[in-house]
């Protein structure tokens, strides 16, 4: 069956950002194409292709008739599967750009990470010319590193690239953030504050991750500033690490944490824990529950400026930091202490 030509196609479009992107280009009167490795969630205004993102035959039939491609396709940086990470941010994203070339497509843009420049330590209104981190805390890091470098290098006269670096994402469907902190709250986990609580971040909501995006993709073109570039999008709202978690869990019918743990000793009983499970990996496959880059998150500042952006695209948020937890909340419904999902 013949593929119809699209305006963008998006690479991990089944995803928690795939999804909100493709319906919001839609809205914009768009045509839209997926490609991912699963099919999760239908619409009939949508073309899905499945397949490996690594494999170059399906990507080729995914490809071919698009102008824009949108790369948000990423193994969850919770699978801590070096191996995994590498083939795709790496070598996909190297097949990708190849392929994109081949078939005439004229921009691209990736999915990044305001964590490429951070290394664990404090980071107070972060530019998007700090340096890559030159000693990643984990390999996800360290290969979405790899992977921004290859699409800004790749950028040329004819093949128009740029990276988007959210941080913090969340929202409506988001499958780890919330459902992960309603689950350790349920379990009685959620007791305790790493450090003294007084760590500012940046906490993005969707829609503005979105927005972005897209923006990027709209700004691309010849002689364009944005071409070749990295972009910060925050909610521009810095709030405390444990304020913005504790809104959640208490939005979501459950007590705040008010136990204090000191940083350093929860940080190094981190390392030292994923240092018993490499040394344990020959043998059994154990994954910490807690990993030196949660715990560095959890309890360092991380909050970026998004001016770039600002001036480049004319960003500005859509959405209020108060208005994207209350209306995260309210799509979480299910999920609420005594709610039907609650067992």
């Amino acid at each position: 069956m013949a593929i119809m030509d699209a305006d963008y196609l998006v690479i991990g479009g089944c995803g928690f950002l795939g999804q909100h992107l493709c319906e919001r280009l839609l809205e914009r009167g768009y045509s839209v194409r997926v490609f991912d490795i699963r099919k999760t969630f239908e619409n009939e205004k949508i073309t899905f292709i499945i397949g490996d993102l690594c494999k170059k035959e399906d990507l080729m039939a995914a490809i071919q008739g698009v102008s824009c491609v949108f790369h948000c396709a990423s193994p969850s940086p919770l699978s801590n599967n070096r191996e995994l990470f590498h083939k795709v941010n790496v070598e996909g994203t190297k097949l990708l750009i190849q392929l994109c070339k081949w078939a005439g497509v004229q921009r691209l843009v990736l999915t990044s990470s305001a964590s490429v420049v951070y290394e664990g330590k404090d980071i107070k209104g972060g530019h998007e010319d700090l340096p890559y981190a030159a000693q990643p805390i984990d390999a996800y890091t360290e290969t979405k590193i790899m992977q921004e470098q290859i699409v800004l290098a790749a950028n040329t006269k004819d093949f128009y690239t740029c990276a988007v670096r959210p941080h913090g994402i969340f929202g409506p469907r988001d499958p780890h953030l919330l459902p992960t902190a309603v689950d350790l709250a349920r379990r009685g986990k959620f007791k305790f504050i790493i450090g003294d609580g007084k760590n500012l971040v940046d906490f993005t909501y969707i829609d503005n991750v979105v927005h972005g995006h897209i923006l990027a993709s709209e700004n691309l073109g010849g002689g364009s500033v944005v071409c070749g570039k990295a972009y910060n999008i925050t909610n521009d709202e810095p709030i405390y690490f444990w304020t913005f978690m504790t809104q959640i869990v208490t939005g979501m019918g459950y007590d705040a944490p008010k136990y204090h743990l000191p940083y350093l000793l929860v940080y190094f009983i981190a390392v030292f824990l994923m240092l018993i499970s490499r040394l344990l990996s020959p043998f059994c496959h154990f994954i910490p529950s807690f990993t030196p880059m949660k715990v560095a998150l959890a309890g360092t500042h991380h909050f970026y400026l998004c001016d770039r952006a600002k001036k480049d695209m004319k960003y500005k948020p859509l959405v209020s930091l108060d208005d994207g937890i209350r209306k995260t909340i309210e799509s979480f419904e299910r999920l609420k202490n005594g709610g039907e999902g609650d067992s």
